[in-house]
């Protein structure tokens, strides 16, 4: 086949095979290269704009520029698939490798139940044949070696803690590795390579108990694999940093060994999950030393047996707990990466808590949610930032975003415990004690906050005040409740109680809100960050309108807040749910101060089956309050049980010294008052609830998700003649829509048309959540021309019932221009042949 040559102004030339083929010089391959760099996806106008911004490709057809990125996204789509490939080889390999030994474990074990059993049933038969024989005693003592043995106080010189140490360290192997501890696989755990790993919890041990091992890469890495360990190994002592109930650590002494390890003495501080329990404390030997076959252990005990040495001291507000040989075993892989053995075993002194609180010290799941998993996590989080520092998730700045979470955490924490070291004292109650109230007069003792800086809290706002409760939730998964109390702000909160916090954070001293409250405005999510799994996100909040007076005049200003949210996966097996903010200025820094409130819910019998995740959340609309009581639109009722949680509310409030009694009876009025609303929510959310009230319907025009996808792929074949979805058969219709590549919206038939559904590619397009759609109008995503051709075709819509639109620009919620090569709109039908509303769909959309 003759090819075809054809110059091009810098007098090079492209050679094509009738037009089917070209070949590109150098200096094209660099140009095309930026701009996939920039656009991977451009529409026809992108492109043809870019033959005419760029001299250099004028002579290339817009067809073979089109080819070209057609081809380029293919060789990168395998080259990430390949890489992915390989990553999920090599996770398989390594979990291969854990399952085998577990195997062999489990096999010793079965081994050695088998010869205990035999030797048993040998000595009972002995024992009926002579029961005066002395081999029962024998028995007896034979079956006991097991338990631990009382030991006489030690010495606590450098000898004698590294007997205790080595004596740790077996100990913990055993339960690493070996069958010390009854081990049982955690509900819900399905081992594979792209999950947490192989957890299990205790069965009949001493206090509550828990193990996880799994592979954490931190890659790419030039350091050696012993090297790689230690680094491993500090990450995880320093604890703070990624298990948020830990307050603090403190090193008292540090002691080197003969064989290279080294002894530390520490005491840490825990702090309670509610304001019904007191914080914990431990009095800790850690032990970190190299195994003969180059494996890192860093295991740790209480020290609570010792004579002639340092021992720290009762703590007020704190109770002394035991750990009992924990730790982790750090073994390097093939291939990279290292095996990660971890385990924590605790008695938590479930007698000093009230009876209804045991369960969450009594739990071994809980505590591999909140400790096992989280150090598991924790790596992860670190290596997949090394290895891929420009993905997405924590974002381009991950570690100040992390400690950014860890601030909104640790505040929130702190307004729970109320330590009087950090300056809180307690106000007397008014007569009921729901609520508690707590005032700092100190706050530049508290963490991460300062008042006295002006670059924070004005100067006359010098006090801090925290209003705090718990209560008991029957029967309501605490995923669901949270997510309802994120997506659906104004249903508790007290839109002028966010104006004054606001207030106190910006302009400075204000008046108590009363009379003269502001409306509440819109909510609008801004995604933040998330971590790798996604059980943890940030996002900011922003409240639109709100009225707040300043010099006797009423100026609408829009609130931020920081949140972070957790927890709020219906399938993960006794997972603690959190919803913290605070309110942040627009130009929010780092290291500006902060006061976090929020919620918490913690699951009391963690060991129950999870809850179905197809319950809805499009409550707010079904929620009624009046002299027939609460009402709730029916979805799960076949899904109750009796299960219990405990929520914590704690709100923080800045103010100046002169105000406390007015600011302490507004705080205690509105916590009172979200009680009062989240028990409303929480029996509107309840299965047995829902089930008593199986007659009732959604509201009209609100139809459950499932409907609606049906209906929108039903018209689209209507009016197109064609199947919107390929592989309906294969998964439910609504899945199928939401994970379809392109963008589809659905927007209301009123008079200013707003968006009331879209799939996770609308969503990205839009820069949105789904909660926040709701506040986007379809103008405001067309540029002119878009609403000028818009509002010419919309007509042909409502008759014909589809248009198709050529490619254009829109703009996200962000201001952000988005290209797309087409567009088509159909009307959507309901199951009455009326018009429900409108549905866009935007193909091959990408950000200019």
């Amino acid at each position: 086949m003759m090819a075809v040559t054809s110059a091009c102004k810098d007098g090079t030339k492209i050679a094509m095979d009738n037009g089917k083929y070209v070949r590109y010089t150098p200096e094209q391959v660099e140009a095309l290269e930026r701009l996939y760099h920039d656009c991977p996806k451009p529409s026809s106008m992108r492109r043809q704009q870019l033959i005419r911004e760029c001299p250099i490709l004028s002579n290339i057809e817009p067809k073979q520029i089109k080819v070209w990125f057609q081809n380029r996204r293919c060789r990168e789509k395998q080259r990430k698939e390949a890489s992915r490939l390989q990553a999920v080889n090599r996770k398989l390999t390594a979990m291969n490798k854990l399952l085998m030994e577990e195997n062999d474990r489990l096999q010793k074990q079965v081994s050695q139940l088998v010869y205990e059993n035999s030797y048993f049933r040998q000595q009972t038969q002995n024992t009926t044949l002579a029961t005066t024989d002395t081999s029962c005693e024998s028995v007896v003592t034979s079956g006991q070696h097991h338990l631990t043995p009382q030991h006489p106080p030690r010495d606590a010189s450098p000898a004698g803690l590294l007997s205790i140490a080595e004596e740790t360290l077996a100990e913990f192997l055993s339960k690493a590795t070996g069958t010390a501890v009854e081990w049982v696989q955690m509900p819900g755990m399905k081992p594979g390579p792209d999950s947490i790993g192989i957890v299990a919890i205790s069965h009949g041990c001493t206090g509550v108990a828990a193990r996880a091992c799994g592979l954490v890469g931190l890659e790419p890495t030039r350091v050696s694999p012993s090297q790689l360990d230690r680094m491993v190994a500090e990450i995880l002592k320093d604890r703070p940093s990624w298990f948020r109930d830990c307050r603090a650590v403190d090193v008292i002494n540090v002691l080197s060994t003969g064989s290279g390890g080294t002894i530390e003495l520490l005491y840490m501080q825990l702090y309670a999950p509610t304001t019904l329990a007191p914080a914990r404390d431990f009095w800790l030997l850690r032990y970190t030393s190299v195994l003969e076959d180059g494996s890192l252990v860093v295991c740790e005990r209480s020290l609570n047996n010792t004579q002639n040495g340092p021992s720290m001291p009762v703590v007020q507000n704190f109770v002394r707990v035991e750990m009992l040989p924990s730790g982790y075993l750090i073994r390097p892989c093939e291939g990279g990466g290292s095996i990660i053995h971890v385990v924590d075993h605790m008695d938590l002194e479930p007698w000093s808590v009230p009876e209804v609180l045991r369960p969450l010290y009594e739990s071994s799941t809980l505590l591999a949610q909140k400790t096992t998993m989280a150090a598991l996590r924790h790596l992860r989080q670190i290596s997949q930032e090394v290895s891929q520092p420009n993905a997405t998730g924590w974002g381009r700045r991950p570690a100040a975003l992390r400690a950014l979470s860890q601030k909104l955490s640790k505040g929130f924490n702190e307004a729970v415990n109320g330590f009087t070291d950090e300056g809180w004292s307690m106000l007397e109650s008014d007569g009921i004690d729901d609520v508690t109230l707590l005032v700092n007069s100190s706050p530049s003792k508290m963490m991460g906050v300062n008042i006295s800086y002006a670059n924070g809290f004005p100067s006359g706002s010098n006090s801090v005040l925290c209003a705090k409760a718990s209560m008991l939730l029957q029967n309501v998964p605490p995923a669901i409740l949270l997510r309802f109390l994120r997506e659906h702000r104004s249903e508790w909160a007290d839109s002028s109680i966010d104006a004054y916090s606001a207030a106190a954070i910006k302009a400075g001293p204000c008046s108590l809100p009363g009379a003269r409250a502001g409306n509440f405005g819109g909510q609008v999510i801004l995604p933040l960050a998330h971590t790798i799994e996604h059980e943890e996100f940030m996002e900011v909040i922003k409240l639109e309108n709100m009225g707040h007076y300043r010099d006797d005049m009423i100026m609408p200003v829009d609130i931020f807040l920081l949140q972070l949210c957790s927890g709020v996966d219906e399938n993960a097996v006794g997972t603690c749910a959190e919803l913290v903010f605070a309110p942040i200025d627009a130009s929010f820094s780092d290291d500006a101060p902060i006061l976090p409130s929020g919620f918490r819910i913690i699951p009391l019998d963690s060991g129950m089956d999870s809850p179905s995740p197809n319950r809805t959340l499009d409550l707010a609309s079904a929620l009624e309050v009046g002299p027939t009581g609460n009402r709730a639109s029916d979805d799960n009722a076949g899904n109750s049980g009796n299960r219990k949680s405990v929520m914590t509310i704690a709100f923080q409030f800045a103010f100046e010294m002169h105000l406390q009694e007015s600011v302490a009876a507004m705080a205690r009025q509105y916590v009172r008052s979200i009680i009062a609303s989240v028990q409303r929510v929480a029996l509107a959310l309840s299965p047995s609830r829902l089930g008593s009230h199986t007659g009732l319907r959604p509201p009209p025009g609100t139809p459950e998700a499932q409907t609606l996808s049906t209906w929108i792929c039903q018209s689209y074949r209507c009016y197109l003649g064609v199947e919107l979805l390929k592989n309906e058969g294969s998964e439910s219709i609504l899945k199928s829509l939401w994970q379809h590549s392109d963008a589809i919206l659905c927007c209301s038939l009123k008079a200013m048309p707003v968006f009331t559904f879209a799939n996770q590619a609308g969503l990205d397009m839009l820069e949105t959540t789904l909660v926040a759609l709701q506040d986007i109008t379809l103008e405001k995503i067309f540029d002119d021309n878009g609403r000028k051709t818009l509002c010419s075709e919309f007509p042909q819509i409502m008759q014909q019932g589809f248009m198709c639109l050529q490619g254009g620009i829109c703009m996200s919620s962000m201001g952000r221009p988005v290209s797309y090569e087409r567009a088509v709109a159909w009307k959507v039908l309901d199951e009455e042949e009326n018009a429900h509303c409108i549905c866009f769909m935007f193909i091959n959309w990408s950000f200019v």
